[in-house]
């Protein structure tokens, strides 16, 4: 799973960036609908719908698609093409592709730090996280973690990198070395996970062991384990520290399952699309976004501790990591190459 972060820097770029992708014409946008949204129940504040705004082609790239990261201030998108063996960086307002890390082996998270400018890429192949310098990507080093080394997280406090691996442990990294400093141990592989940014917990997926698993990152221990009863399969989480809701999505059945983070309670729970692995709140709409493996961009607005499904985005089958960016407004969508379609990263604006 991929790494969630709002750099301090580059306000300047960021914004002249919005205003480029806002002059951009909008491509195939008639195609991009939800099925089953009823305006006219629907509340002003829910009106507003995700657009097709562009495809950015991959290029010759094979294979599946896995998480993305995102450096504001260069407007560099960096996707993790797991069955080809690389990363793409993608030049956003370039809208193409301007370099490919190569030499990977099933690279699936990939995180930026800003403090140090530095990419990381954890590779599920071989269990090695590589370090790159963000100006010119040139290699840095490389450390050995163990089997499946996944989703990648910046700790900002603690100017550590937190990085998902094996049969169940989070490693923490030093930002500034990339050197290994702790390790949690967890009952099984963990998936998505999140950091509390006003706390010191790590909320974690373990879809094998069928929990969340809560750990304090600063004793290195595990706190509590929160369970959906029937439910299986939870790969992607969001957090809303704002609400107090964790956002966990079932494959086993398609389930959203909404905790409260002070209780571990489920405040809400409703059915969605099915072979979710990236979900994200856009907490200035008090919405949450899911990219589905089925084919589908599930949206649902909050309304206190409720969720209601406004709808459902055609995509395409396998199209399942994705990674919101507050800061553009922006949805980025990985889309494997199939059949007449093209690898590509598809994105989403919000519709005028």
């Amino acid at each position: 799973m991929g790494m969630d972060l709002s750099p301090d820097r580059g306000a300047k770029e960021t914004k002249a960036m919005v205003l480029r992708i806002d002059k951009l014409a909008v491509l195939t946008a008639s195609a991009a609908f939800l099925v089953g949204w009823h305006p006219a129940s629907a509340s002003p504040a829910t009106t507003e719908v995700l657009t097709l705004e562009e495809k950015i082609p991959l290029g010759d790239v094979a294979g599946r698609i896995d998480h993305f990261a995102i450096d504001l201030a260069r407007q560099h998108l960096f996707v993790a093409e797991l069955g080809n063996n690389t990363v793409g960086v993608i030049d956003i307002g370039q809208h193409k592709v301007i370099h490919r890390l190569s030499g990977l082996k099933e690279p699936q998270g990939v995180g930026y730090v800003p403090g140090t400018d530095t990419v990381y890429v954890a590779n599920g192949g071989d269990g090695t996280v590589h370090r790159y310098k963000a100006a010119d990507f040139a290699a840095l080093d490389t450390v050995k973690l163990g089997a499946d080394a996944d989703n990648v997280r910046f700790d900002a406090p603690a100017n550590q990198v937190i990085v998902g691996y094996g049969s169940g442990a989070l490693a923490a990294l030093d930002a500034a070395s990339g050197k290994k400093t702790g390790e949690i141990r967890l009952a099984a592989h963990p998936e998505s996970f999140q950091l509390e940014r006003n706390g010191p917990r790590i909320f974690a997926n373990l879809p094998d062991a069928r929990r969340i698993a809560v750990v304090d990152r600063t004793t290195y221990r595990q706190v509590a384990t929160w369970t959906l009863s029937g439910a299986e399969g939870n790969f992607p989480m969001a957090i809303d520290e704002a609400s107090g809701h964790l956002a966990v999505v079932y494959r086993k059945p398609a389930t959203l399952a909404v905790f409260d983070v002070g209780r571990g309670d489920v405040v809400a729970q409703t059915p969605t699309c099915g072979d979710a692995d990236d979900v994200f709140f856009d907490t200035k709409r008090h919405r949450l976004y899911i990219s589905c493996g089925e084919g589908m961009l599930g949206v649902f607005q909050r309304q206190g501790d409720s969720y209601q499904e406004l709808g459902r985005i055609p995509t395409l089958s396998g199209a399942r990591t994705s990674l919101w960016v507050p800061e553009l407004d922006r949805l980025f969508l990985g889309v494997r190459a199939s059949g007449n379609e093209p690898a590509a990263v598809w994105v989403y604006r919000l519709a005028p």
